[in-house]
């Protein structure tokens, strides 16, 4: 977390600020500002990558990495590297043609810089070099110039190995022959400039997975390097079967209610249209989309096609077979998607995408060809596997079931409460503020550390809600089972943006809500309850930045009179050597035998209740391990935990939501023996752990 400060700006004369004398402002020539080659990139970086966080540092990589994967759909590549150097930088390498290096007719420089240095400049506007591609804009290689403090761009082609270097989009020289090679492709390595990127700290978790979706989609061979730490990581990503392989790593850990796999795979006037799913036991849908094997997290018009063809494909087919009588209403779109694992690949000439981070698809034909082909291949499908038509549609029916329950229930709970008045739980010690971007709720385990906290608080900004026990596990659970939890209502109505279809998060009563439990295994667990609470019903809440972990001390070292906290073990052993390095300090100056006696005698006296008073070879140290908020009265909570200007606190953030839900499904879902592998690989990194 960082702290932003601003400041103001000295008041200006109205000279100053250029009004003439009839008050209005100056507007000529001089005031237009011209940005030229990559300037804009620089001056507004999130029009071209979405953001200057972690998202559009890793973005970085998908724009170098869209060339690469647009030759292997070309049929030129077969094989990319991508590497992450021990200097923070990233190299992308593929075997295709290279990117040619000859004087461009139109800017009357080589086309390898006028690629790198031009917005707008490629080989995807053209109808002869790509036929489909992922890097439509082309502004992707040359954003990363602008945004890298060094590019070097490496090409093999025509027998000969070419060479150009950049500093913050600016080439350092002219294209240079530096060899001969009998290979072809590109390598392109950059460093991220710090001065735009809040954090340039590279995530090897997220960039594999994302690699292995590519592989998945286009059957090119990937290799990821890690050079980082003094070692170097290797994985390979190769798989045969496509999207059907893809699914079936998707549900590895889960019960599928299908014994086939559906897959289609069909063109659509100048369109390609992939699309495979199956239905799962679980309650949450998983669903997948892509454009020219670009991840579309937001969907777009390819979905809204697939969504439509397959509801109304199980309405005829439950009707045809009398799963539904004339008298019952058709399922919805949530019925039909309920446990559904489903990936959706488009090929298309010129997607439309809303932003330059291409997270929607918004070509209108997409969800024609998409329809079309569902329609078509659903029908199929379901003649030809009986038995899994007749899972399909006991899934999609209890889920229709449990809908309409659960609709009650939530009307019960939150409709008719809020028009007779619903009031917040007594347990809730609100704060005196009703502004909600100064407000926090501190969720806190237990009574008596909710006893701590509700003294130790700013009453005028902080509440507290003290949680009995451990809350329902929402994972197993559905929505009417869950809202008739008293501690899960609590939570509900003390949050104040209702729930599912109610939702509104203008109506949430705190900015920050903090999670507050104990340092053990209890305490864990029940963090992770909440976690699962909130990323699964409250996921805007987490997106917004709203959802904090509270970090209480783990240690409280007294000397002498002197008292500290550690956040951990590593803390603990720094002020200890603080301490001993102090210690030592006074003995040279005053002299060590005087220093001795005098100490001695007054650590004495000030710790004759101490639990321990010797830490190897030093006397007079009490160190104090808290296992429990409750060990804490209010006065060391507010100043360790709860005082803005000396708390820690953790921001939860879902840097990839894939990965999070199959987290969240392996440590809360059914299935125990993915749990039982995980804490079995996991033990060994476990530290001090308290049982």
């Amino acid at each position: 977390m960082t702290a932003k400060i601003e400041e103001k700006e000295p008041k200006r004369s109205k000279k100053e600020e250029g009004l003439n004398t009839r008050g209005s402002q100056s507007y000529g020539a001089k005031d237009i500002m011209v940005l030229e080659g990559l300037d804009p990139v620089r001056k507004r970086p999130g029009m071209y990558i979405g953001s200057t966080g972690t998202d559009g540092l890793h973005h970085l990589i998908w724009e170098v990495w869209d060339n690469a994967i647009d030759e292997a759909m070309a049929g030129y590549a077969k094989h990319i590297i991508v590497e992450l150097h021990s200097d923070g930088s990233v190299s992308v390498t593929d075997d295709g043609r290279g990117i040619p290096v000859e004087v461009h007719q139109q800017t009357k420089k080589s086309t390898l810089e006028t690629v790198m240095t031009v917005l707008h400049a490629g080989g995807k506007f053209g109808s002869d070099s790509y036929k489909v591609s992922g890097g439509l804009h082309g502004v992707g290689v040359s954003v990363v110039n602008a945004l890298s403090t060094d590019v070097r761009v490496e090409v093999c082609r025509d027998g000969n190995r070419y060479v150009q270097e950049y500093k913050k989009g600016v080439p350092q020289d002219k294209v240079k022959k530096i060899g001969t090679s009998t290979a072809t492709g590109t390598k392109v390595t950059f460093s991220p400039d710090s001065e735009i990127f809040s954090t340039v700290e590279w995530n090897a978790v997220r960039i594999a997975e994302r690699l292995r979706q590519q592989a998945y989609l286009t059957g090119v061979r990937v290799t990821f390097i890690d050079r980082r730490g003094g070692r170097i990581g290797v994985q390979g990503f190769w798989f045969e079967g496509g999207l059907t392989s893809f699914v079936k790593h998707i549900t590895r850990d889960k019960k599928r209610l299908q014994d086939e796999i559906f897959y289609a795979h069909k063109p659509w006037q100048n369109m390609d249209v992939e699309i495979a799913f199956i239905y799962t036991d679980d309650i949450e849908a998983r669903e997948l989309s892509f454009v020219n094997t670009i991840n579309t997290p937001d969907g777009g018009m390819h979905s809204t096609g697939f969504r439509s063809a397959l509801t109304r494909s199980i309405n005829a087919y439950a009707r045809a077979e009398g799963y539904l009588k004339e008298k019952d209403e058709n399922l919805i779109s949530e019925d039909t998607r309920e446990g559904l694992v489903n990936i959706i690949s488009v090929k298309l000439p010129e997607p439309q995408f809303e932003g330059q981070t291409k997270a929607r698809l918004g070509t209108p034909d997409a969800r024609t060809a998409v329809e079309a082909v569902a329609n078509e291949t659903l029908k199929e499908f379901f003649e030809k596997h009986p038995g899994d038509a007749r899972a399909i549609m006991e899934k999609v029916l209890l889920a229709a079931k449990a809908r309409r329950a659960a609709k009650a229930a939530k009307e019960t709970v939150l409709r008719k409460g809020a028009l007779e008045g619903l009031t917040l739980p007594g347990k809730l010690a609100d704060c005196s503020s009703k502004s909600a971007e100064e407000s926090e709720l501190f969720i806190v385990e237990g009574d008596s550390a909710g006893g701590s906290a509700k003294s130790g608080r700013d009453r005028r900004t902080q509440a507290i809600l003290p949680l009995r026990g451990k809350i329902l596990n929402v994972e197993k659970a559905r929505l009417d089972r869950m809202l008739a939890n008293q501690e899960i209502r609590s939570l509900v109505v003390a949050i104040g943006t209702a729930i599912a279809d109610e939702f509104d998060l203008s109506k949430l009563r705190y900015h920050k809500i903090v999670l507050m439990s104990d340092a053990d295994v209890d305490g864990a667990h029940i963090r992770t309850l909440l976690l699962t609470f909130f990323y699964r019903y409250f996921r805007k809440v987490i997106e917004g930045g709203y959802l904090y972990i509270a970090q209480p001390p783990l240690y409280r070292i007294q000397a002498g009179s002197h008292i500290s906290y550690a956040y951990n073990d590593q803390q603990k052993e720094t002020t200890l050597e603080e301490i001993r390095k102090t210690r030592a300090a006074k003995e040279k100056l005053k002299g060590k035998e005087k220093q001795i006696k005098e100490e001695t005698a007054e650590e004495q006296d000030a710790t004759s209740d101490a639990s321990e008073n010797q830490v190897g070879d030093m006397k007079g140290i009490s160190i104090q391990r808290y296992k429990g908020l409750g060990e804490m009265n209010p006065q060391q909570l507010w100043e360790t935990t709860m005082n803005p200007e000396n708390r820690v606190l953790l921001q939860v953030t879902i840097d990839d939501a894939e990965l999070a839900d199959r987290l969240f499904d392996m440590l809360m879902g059914e299935e125990v023996d993915a749990r039982k592998q995980f804490i079995q690989t996991q033990a060994l990194a476990v530290k001090n752990l308290d049982i």
